[in-house]
């Protein structure tokens, strides 16, 4: 491959551990933590975060060891494409990237929830209603042109991008420790009551969402060859994040809960914001500050899963498994400039569907991320068995062990997602991963026809 069409190897410790947890990090926090500790009771929201942070962690360090050996664009589609074939390779990485997509196009949803929260009267100029929700223009709007800066920020390059999220993870960094301090300070254990509510079907309707909440730590080894790090610190710091969003969810829920009980999280539009106005006295500026904060998380979970988005398709692209022209990078800014485009066209246009949006995309992108995840988990085991010999600069101890809890606790949560279950996916839901997959497969079978199966493939680069 000639230099001309090589990412640039530019990012350090900061920008890693910023991109990832920024990633984690978007506006979940701000807008569901009402509804984890309303639907499983505050002990039980934590308790759904423990055991989904488990799973997190357990297919984060499968991750960490694959990342460090094999640091190639595209994450899953190396790992599995070595482990499993072409095939193989092709779901797991369309399954994590319909899981990117569709945060994408709920940060493009979620941005004017913010303005309306901040500006009075924010949403005017009504276009039609869908699912009993009225579309206004300037609440699409503000969506797609958010959706449109973003884009162009990711076009402009990985080290701009990177700069961005350093500053925009300070920044809720800061806010999240004062509605903790306030809420440990301001609030009180009765607010808590009920710990535990709707029992294990209320805990395992909060376990399903955190897959949504915890992607973004596999956006790392999307970024691989970006990385100018020794290759044993890219898997420390892949964990690293994980644990520090699992620690950052609970203490959220804590924060929130000890301020406000039950009823009041229920006549609230943004808990977390009220909660932080609460926290300090009723100070609507500090609520404000909050919901700036939000705002970061929106645009650092953006920037961040456009990074693993278009380089997914990037990396299936120049495997032959997408149409070719979306593994072309840009001549100047050496990013993936149409693989960008492919995710910036149809994300814009998401904020048209409506607030009732925000859920179809958490839940249908939820199953992608999983898929993809338990697909690793079983790379993880299979390589570890096949290729002995690869050097391993980031080894976990105990064989495939980990590997083999990974695996059966992403199947178990894929299960979780299926017809029949307490928290099955709804008919929409279903809707969006039908047509994902079905233009995953025409695509598939285009570029298989036209470029042949043997295709060069990093492995082939790699040795």
């Amino acid at each position: 491959m000639n230099d001309n069409q090589k990412l640039l190897k530019v990012l350090n410790n900061k920008d890693v551990l910023a991109l990832a947890f920024g990633a984690m990090i978007g506006w979940g926090w701000v807008v569901t933590a009402g509804m984890w500790i309303t639907g499983a009771g505050s002990l039980g929201a934590v308790l759904a975060f423990i055991i989904g942070g488990i799973l997190v962690l357990l297919v984060g360090l499968t991750y960490a060891e694959l990342a460090s050996a094999l640091p190639y664009a595209g994450g899953e589609h190396v790992y599995t494409y070595k482990a499993m074939g072409r095939l193989p390779s092709f779901i797991a990485t369309w399954a994590i990237t319909f899981g990117y997509f569709s945060v994408i196009a709920f940060e493009a949803v979620a941005l004017p929830t913010v303005f309306e929260y901040i500006i009075p009267n924010f949403s005017q100029g009504h276009l039609y209603t869908i699912t009993g929700w009225d579309v206004t223009i300037t609440w699409a709007g503000v969506g797609m042109l958010g959706s449109i800066l973003i884009a162009w920020i990711n076009y402009r390059g990985i080290k701009f991008t990177s700069f961005i999220t350093f500053v925009l993870t300070l920044l809720i960094l800061v806010a999240g420790i004062l509605l903790i301090t306030g809420g440990s300070v301001a609030g009180n254990a009765e607010n808590m009551q009920p710990y535990f509510q709707f029992g294990l079907a209320g805990i395992f309707a909060v376990v399903i969402m955190t897959p949504f909440m915890f992607v973004g730590f596999d956006v790392i080894p999307q970024a691989a060859e970006e990385i100018d790090l020794p290759q044993k610190t890219i898997g420390k710091l892949l964990i690293f994040s994980v644990v520090l969003a699992v620690v950052w969810y609970i203490a959220i829920i804590f924060g929130v809960s000890r301020v406000m009980n039950p009823e009041a999280i229920n006549q609230s539009e943004l808990v977390t914001a009220d909660a932080m106005a609460a926290a300090f006295g009723g100070s609507q500026l500090m609520g404000n500050f909050l919901v700036l904060a939000g705002i970061g998380g929106i645009l650092t979970s953006w920037l961040g899963f456009y990074v693993g988005g278009s380089r997914a398709i990037y990396a299936l692209a120049r495997a032959g498994m997408l149409p070719k022209g979306l593994g072309e990078l840009h001549p100047k800014y050496k990013t993936p400039h149409k693989a960008i485009l492919m995710i910036a066209i149809p994300s814009t246009l998401a904020p048209l569907l409506g607030r009732p949006a925000l859920v179809w995309f958490v839940e249908g992108g939820g199953l992608g991320m999983v898929v993809a995840w338990l697909m690793v988990a079983i790379s993880f085991i299979i390589l570890r068995k096949k290729a002995p010999e690869m050097e391993r600069p980031f080894k976990l101890p105990g064989g495939t062990i980990i590997g083999w809890f990974a695996a059966i606790l992403a199947g178990g949560v894929v299960l979780l997602y299926m017809p029949g279950m307490p928290a099955s996916l709804g008919t929409a839901e279903w809707v969006m991963v039908g047509l994902w997959s079905l233009v995953g497969a025409i695509l598939y079978i285009y570029s298989t026809a036209k470029y042949g199966k043997e295709h060069q493939h990093h492995d082939d680069q790699a040795g």
